[in-house]
């Protein structure tokens, strides 16, 4: 790119995406993204998502200082317990703040946080309105003589810049032509989604470990729950909540993206079972039908949870059919690369899938900022870039699809499969009744999560 500003084209405004726009135009990088949804208040954006240690390192160095504390200042209350209960909501593990000693807490910077997925694309979407084009088909891409690559759209319009990065999710259709082999498997298991709104009402249903943390709900023939609760600190006309600190409440005030953002406090619940149990149209259901699907599924489950089953908002809820990426072996790297799901989609299963676009964000910044100091050509940054990059990737979907696999034996009918769901019900509630091995299950998850990782470290 001899005498040319090197120019990036980002396919999919999503949290990766965005991230890396955000590195980019604060490097000084020319950089253009293109979104197929029409405006930035469209998709399914309303969901919790959690951000470890390794998604915190990766906003702090991508986004200016003030605009993640305005992420900061957007988080839900911070989650302090990760919790596991019966589908009777008897309790199999509970952790707390008081199972750390003072010595083995995370920083303030490696603390996880809890944030609305409209929430943190608002916040990714401020100050690089100018470069974000909304309502953008991507159709296919074109390598040409020169070195650069051209993007075209279903409108007919096309873009021409000298790196092209997918990062428009599982579904990528850049992947689909850069890496047709790279595929998506099934893992038997099918997600059902759903918010019910946080009201005085519905907190009473809940004990506080659960209000104030994660909760896994495990109940029969595999069938399993997972529970969010989402306290902002905004109201239901999102104003400041009294409290909450001058410089959140000034930061939220002034704050741009919540014009654009209807998230307010809730309950966001997570049933997946095995397909085998579920109807055979199940992925064609939508709204009530599906929330009358997971009650009939739930019928011997507390009456606790199922009444917040019942009140969740019909609209909120919507089949997913979970699957995962399956690692390749290493491709030669050319002015095409991919990030987040469009290469390494994974189960919901260590909570780590945003964690990891965000972490290859700032890898990716980091690579493409030598190429525009001139400490390295294109395609050696892009090389460097992938080898990284799918070193933790495929680690995090091998371990993601070990704790959410609908063709594992958790999942089995009769004698088997119940027995392995007793034996893994009796070894967490003996982890519970032992502190020093609460301790180490509780700061290798932390770990894992990219507590205590080197500043340097991708």
């Amino acid at each position: 790119m001899p005498g040319r500003p090197l120019h990036v084209i980002i396919i999919g405004a999503g949290t990766g995406g965005l991230c890396l726009a955000q590195g980019l135009k604060r490097a000084g990088i020319g950089v253009a993204v293109y979104e197929r949804d029409r405006t930035r208040r469209d998709g399914l954006q309303g969901y919790r998502v959690g951000i470890d240690a390794d998604g915190k390192r990766a906003l702090r160095a991508n986004l200016s200082p003030e605009l993640y504390d305005t992420f900061l200042a957007t988080c839900a209350q911070r989650p302090v317990y990760g919790n596991q209960m019966t589908h009777e909501m008897k309790w199999l593990f509970s952790a707390g703040p008081e199972v750390l000693r003072e010595e083995d807490r995370p920083s303030e910077d490696d603390q996880d946080e809890s944030v609305s997925r409209m929430t943190l694309r608002q916040v990714l979407l401020t100050g690089v309105e100018d470069v974000v084009h909304f309502d953008k088909v991507f159709t296919h891409y074109e390598q040409r003589p020169d070195g650069r690559v051209t993007a075209h759209f279903a409108d007919g319009d096309s873009a021409t810049g000298d790196l092209l990065v997918g990062a428009e999710g599982a579904n990528s259709r850049v992947r689909r032509q850069y890496l047709p082999h790279a595929r998506l498997v099934d893992t038997g298991l099918i997600g059902i989604t759903g918010k019910t709104p946080l009201t005085d009402e519905t907190r009473a249903l809940l004990p506080r470990p659960v209000i104030e943390g994660v909760t896994m709900v495990h109940g029969p023939k595999g069938g399993m729950c997972v529970l969010h609760v989402m306290r902002f600190k905004w109201d239901e006309q999102g104003r400041p909540r009294q409290g909450i600190g001058a410089t959140d409440a000034e930061l939220i005030a002034n704050w741009p993206g919540l014009l654009y953002d209807n998230s307010r406090d809730y309950i966001m619940w997570g049933f997946a079972a095995s397909e085998r149990w579920l109807p055979e149209d199940v992925m064609r259901m939508r709204g009530a039908e599906i929330q009358k699907l997971v009650l009939d599924m739930t019928g011997d489950w507390h009456p606790n949870l199922r009444e917040i089953f019942s009140l969740g908002d019909p609209a909120s809820s919507f089949p997913l059919r979970i699957r995962t990426s399956e690692p390749i072996p290493p491709w030669r790297s050319t002015n095409v690369t991919l990030l987040g799901d469009a290469i390494h989609t994974m189960t919901p299963g260590r909570g780590v899938g945003a964690n990891t676009a965000l972490r290859d964000a700032r890898l990716l910044t980091r690579c493409l900022r030598r190429v525009a100091d001139g400490e390295l050509p294109l395609l050696e940054a892009v090389h460097d870039y992938e080898t990284t990059m799918t070193g933790y990737a495929w680690d995090a979907v091998v371990k993601s699809r070990a704790q959410m696999d609908g063709h594992s034996v958790m999942h089995k009918g009769g004698l088997i499969g119940g027995l392995a769901r007793g034996g893994m019900r009796t070894a967490m509630r003996v982890m519970n009744h032992l502190p020093p091995l609460k301790r180490r299950i509780v700061m290798a998850e932390s770990t894992f999560r990219g507590s205590g990782r080197d500043e340097d470290e991708a």
